[in-house]
């Protein structure tokens, strides 16, 4: 009988180890996502009035032509919000099928705001639907058969492939009302009793349906200051071509050979996509292109809390570590590397990817210095 005691015991050892491992297995990329995901979708959110370049090359066929500019476009708080061309366009498909349906103001910012959100005002093809991948596109997502500027799902009634790949249609869609292409089912936002009424970002989610129906507020400042721009023709000015929106401050004659390799590996990292929990080649979060940048200079850092291996500094040189928006005691939800100048390098958010930006973009900046001497 104590036999089939001690292997009951071994049981539930193994039982309760295989819990504990499955639970460790789960908080490891939620830890990730809370260390670079406090800034998760836009720089400077709390103050609802800035945002990253949204320039994106476009995956299209003729991705060989040239880039147009993007334009910079003044916000309420004085600070700009940056809109590249491919983004622009999908703006001013909203907006005019909105004016052409008598929308107001207020409902122009819902569409903007919920774009933002879904696609960062871009065209998204989805290789799960393999039609969509043929037309031109800024753009892939994955959301299960999601396309378009507004990712609607061809299952759920929003479109063909065909129609869900053009904005001007994910717009008529959206607004939807009497003369929309979907008659109300599914709803449109001029379907939608009282949407007037509600928050803008509980306006958009009565449409969109979304499980993450918070994040559409986050976007009221951008989309406020582009709906003003572009409805009323307001004069702009070009934004910098291509994915960064600055360019690299000159490095000192006397800088270390090892800082300039950790800025020249930053700019190779341009144009990277930010994924959670990502740690792949021009695929990862803010901290795994960080420890990806430091392992090509020969330097191991760790995947998250990288600043932990500093030491803190107030006069930092290019190749430091900069860390930003506190969100604990000694802890930060953003981390980036310093380039000089007032720039930085950094996986910014899921919309912009990984680009040059000013570190005033974000809060409660911190500087660590990883390396010694110049």
């Amino acid at each position: 009988m104590a036999i089939p005691a001690m292997l009951l015991a071994v049981a539930k050892r193994r039982a309760l180890f295989r819990v504990v491992a499955g639970v460790v297995g789960v908080l490891v990329p939620v830890l990730i996502v809370v260390m670079c995901g406090g800034l998760a979708v836009v720089a400077g959110a709390a103050t609802g009035s800035t945002t990253a370049c949204l320039t994106t090359p476009s995956t299209a066929a003729d991705a060989a032509a040239p880039l147009e500019a993007g334009l910079s476009i003044p916000s309420g708080s004085g600070r700009r919000v940056v809109v590249g061309a491919a983004q622009l366009a999908v703006a001013r498909a909203y907006i005019g099928v909105g004016k052409n349906l008598g929308v107001s103001d207020d409902g122009l910012v819902v569409a903007i705001m919920m774009s933002l959100q879904e696609s960062g005002l871009r065209v998204l093809a989805n290789p799960s639907v393999r039609p969509s991948m043929n037309y031109a596109h800024d753009g892939v997502g994955s959301d299960h058969d999601s396309l378009g500027t507004a990712q609607q799902r061809p299952s759920a009634g929003w479109g063909s492939v065909t129609e869900l790949m053009n904005p001007i249609y994910d717009a008529e869609a959206f607004f939807g009302g009497p003369n929309g292409p979907n008659h109300g089912k599914p709803p449109g936002l001029l379907d939608v009793p009282g949407w007037k009424s509600m928050a803008k970002g509980n306006a958009a989610q009565a449409v969109q349906r979304s499980e993450f129906p918070e994040l559409y507020a986050q976007w009221e400042g951008e989309a406020t200051a582009i709906v003003a721009a572009l409805k009323s023709g307001t004069q702009l000015q070009a934004c910098v071509s291509g994915t960064g929106v600055g360019s690299l401050p000159v490095l000192a004659a006397n800088l270390s050979h090892l800082r300039r390799d950790l800025i020249r590996h930053a700019e190779a990292g341009i144009g990277g996509a930010y994924v959670w929990g990502g740690t792949a080649f021009k695929a990862w979060d803010c901290s795994g292109y960080v420890q990806w940048v430091y392992a090509q200079a020969g330097i191991s850092l760790p995947r998250t809390e990288q600043w932990l291996v500093g030491k803190s500094t107030s006069t930092p040189l290019p190749g430091d570590l900069v860390v930003q928006n506190p969100d604990g005691p000694h802890h930060w939800g953003h981390v980036g590397i310093y380039a000089g100048g007032g720039m930085m390098f950094s996986a910014l958010n899921p919309t912009v990817g990984t680009l040059l930006h000013p570190v005033s973009w974000n809060s409660g900046t911190k500087y660590f210095i990883v390396l010694k001497g110049n």
